[in-house]
């Protein structure tokens, strides 16, 4: 069966968007029914339903977040920042926050409490991504432990690990990670897959009961770029957004690497792209990029009655960009 994304790319033209006046929409949850639902940088998630009608639940005991400056918001990360989203068995919202550095659950009332906040009485450091396998079992990353996280951009330091919480707690099951990101199941959850940003590769673990072995790269060792938000669709392909470089790529089964959308600004791009070679990445080379599109583009959702309507997170957007796929997305484990 020929690859439906060979010779194929997003037409900017057929871009829609849903949404307005968005903080921070990192990660999109998309139910059956059409209701999205997006992380929001003021401290809660934002319900938008399928006619553009939106509700901000913000999580209750926290304080809203009014950060508004460059550093505060994106180099220091002050308050609370939901990052990476995942539904619980419940419906119920699983947050990696960025900004309070710990795992949470929130209803969809907003009630929220503190699921995991350290390791053996250690801070975790920058949660970024929270995911539910078939058994129930969380699987955690967290980018870095360097304060600002972006000081591990600079130094590309493997401080980036995986945890994984079940009832036994929560415990480093990868360690050695390169900003690690993103993280996605295959279908048969037999791998475990996982964007190092800073590395600029994906890498794969075999799941071997509750541990990870079989460490490697999976496609190329260098993608193009800080490699974010990655998901499969039916075919095998997996897709990843390029964060700054705001490019929105697919390794295919067989290991090749598709462009099928690139929307970031050439002059500033390069000279991250030649300061991360060196190891001389700062925030203002990296604030200097991002694209119109999905600025700071940093995961990909499939959703719809048929799971071909892709929407783009972003770090610096205010509204979800979506557009039609010749693929279906993998159903996710809640679908």
């Amino acid at each position: 069966m020929s690859n439906p994304l060979e010779g194929w790319q997003v037409d900017p033209a057929q871009i829609k968007y849903i949404g307005h006046d968005l903080e921070r929409p990192e990660c999109i949850l998309a139910e059956r029914d059409g209701t999205l639902w997006s992380a929001d940088g003021r401290g809660g998630v934002m319900r938008i339903d399928p006619d553009g009608t939106q509700e901000l639940i913000m999580q209750k005991g926290l304080a809203t977040n009014v950060a508004t400056s460059y550093e505060d918001r994106y180099v220091n990360t002050v308050g609370s920042l939901p990052n990476g989203l995942a539904f619980d068995k419940n419906g119920d919202f699983l947050i990696a926050n960025f900004g309070t550095d710990r795992v949470e659950l929130m209803k969809r009332d907003g009630e929220s409490k503190v699921l995991v906040d350290n390791i053996d009485g250690k801070p975790l450091g920058k949660a970024n991504f929270v995911t539910r396998d078939s058994k129930g079992r969380l699987w955690l990353t967290v980018t870095t432990q360097m304060v600002p996280w972006t000081d591990h951009v600079k130094t590309n330091s493997r401080d980036g690990y995986i945890a994984l919480i079940d009832e036994k707690g929560i415990r480093i099951v990868a360690d050695n990670l390169c900003g690690t990101n993103e993280l996605r199941f295959d279908p048969a959850e037999e791998w475990l897959y996982v964007a190092e940003t800073t590395s600029r590769n994906i890498t794969r673990f075999r799941v071997d009961g509750d541990t990870l072995v079989d460490r490697e790269i999976y496609g190329p060792s260098n993608v193009g770029g800080f490699c974010d938000g990655i998901a499969f669709d039916a075919h095998g392909n997996l897709w990843s957004t390029l964060i700054m470089a705001d490019r929105l790529i697919a390794i295919t089964p067989q290991g090749d690497l598709l462009t099928l959308l690139d929307d970031g600004p050439k002059e500033p791009l390069a000279i991250l792209d030649a300061a991360w070679d060196k190891g001389e990445v700062t925030p203002e080379l990296m604030g200097a990029c991002g694209g119109e599109i999905a600025p700071w583009m940093a995961s990909i959702t499939f959703g719809g009655p048929d799971l071909k309507t892709v929407y783009l997170g972003s770090l610096r957007g205010n509204k979800i960009p979506y557009f039609t796929s010749p693929v279906a997305g993998a159903p996710l484990i809640y679908w």
